[in-house]
């Protein structure tokens, strides 16, 4: 089944382009990890989801671009062209010559509405496309007023026009010292109005992605290019193909709905977050050797201790025994030290996977 991406804003854009870059690149190189076989099943599942094919035999990735102002998407198009791996398709795109000032209330209330009918018919072209759709992957940011505003105005039409497909929005969390004014504002309204209209929304911190490109990637002076292929690379791991503990003969079908059905226990309970380990750049991990035991163990504990980085990690954080406190304590009214997630999903990639033991989680 195949997921329709919807890239929104500045950051949606180049967000955007760093996943299908970074899912294509996956798709097409094995590493010696699988028999050839597998490998072409592999890329085949992948291109299912994430691209469809037009002329020349060139990939197209199933998504759908729209800003304000047509900066960003035109050098997103042109920087997808040169790759010569994949591209965009025509007419996939939508801008306008006036951007949405950071004001989420303009790009709600006045471009959503004015823009409506251009926007989902684009959409509505690309599902149309798909021989099934598992749903629609959203990408914004909340702090600026195209990504805030016009994205939950759009998520909201989608639910209304597809109301039995499934939505996952990925959002920015702004930097907590600030990028504009109104961030406060344009976050809280994003987040009011997803609530109703999606199904999952998956929160990545700006200051999280930050300090992992400074402690763990070694990267002096961090560009938010950066940032964007830190990101793509967490959602190829959660988004490229998968077998499921059942059966391991056929990758899952449904991606939207294999990370819900696991995630999502109440429609009320939608807010999640990735950890994944390790993280490194590709330089050091070609010197690095690691086992499934050292790496589960230190994921469980980052789990736990609500740790989004694997150095730092408080070993000291435990759960309780069981979920009730000790009868005549007060501790029911102090904030739990340990993470108190409804759900977890444990996604495993690379050699002897089997061998991994995952009876800690």
């Amino acid at each position: 089944m195949s997921i329709v991406t919807v890239q929104l804003g500045q950051c949606g854009n180049q967000i955007g382009f760093e996943v299908f870059d970074t899912l294509f690149r996956d798709s097409h190189c094995s590493q010696g990890l699988c028999s050839k076989r597998e490998n072409e099943a592999y890329q085949a599942s992948c291109k299912e989801r994430f691209f469809r094919e037009e002329e020349n035999g060139v990939p197209v990735a199933r998504a759908v671009l729209i800003d304000m102002e047509p900066k960003v998407i035109n050098q997103t198009l042109s920087k997808a062209a040169q790759s010569g791996r994949w591209k965009y398709g025509q007419h996939t795109s939508f801008c306008q010559k006036q951007g949405s000032g950071n004001n989420w209330a303009y790009g709600y209330s006045v471009h959503g509405p004015k823009h409506e009918e251009s926007i989902m018919n684009l959409i509505q072209t690309e599902v149309e496309k798909c021989d099934s759709l598992s749903g629609f992957f959203i990408i914004m940011s909340m702090a600026g007023g195209t990504g805030s505003g016009l994205g939950a105005f759009i998520t909201q039409k989608l639910q209304d026009q597809y109301s039995s497909s499934l939505k996952m929005n990925q959002i920015i969390w702004p930097y907590g010292t600030g990028e504009v004014i109104v961030q406060n504002y344009n976050s809280i309204l994003t987040l009011s109005h997803l609530y109703r209209s999606s199904d999952a929304l998956l929160i990545h911190e700006n200051d999280v992605v930050h300090k992992i490109c400074a402690k763990r990637m070694n990267i002096k002076q961090i560009s938010f290019r950066d940032l964007n292929r830190v990101l793509a690379h967490q959602l190829g791991s959660v988004f490229q193909p998968t077998h499921s503990e059942d059966s391991s003969f056929h990758y899952c079908r449904n991606p939207l709905g294999d990370l819900m059905e696991h995630l999502v226990p109440h429609p009320e309970f939608k807010m999640l977050g990735v950890r994944n380990i390790p993280q490194m750049s590709a330089e050091s991990l070609a010197y690095s050797t690691f086992t499934w035991a050292g790496l589960l163990k230190h994921l469980r504990q980052m789990l736990i201790s609500r740790a989004k980085m694997e150095e730092g990690i408080d070993w000291q954080v435990r759960p309780p025994l069981s979920g009730l406190p000790p009868i005549g304590k007060a501790s029911a009214h102090k904030e739990p030290h340990f993470n108190t997630s409804l759900a977890n999903l444990v996604i495993l990639r690379g050699r002897e996977v089997h061998s991994a033991d995952v009876d800690i989680f």
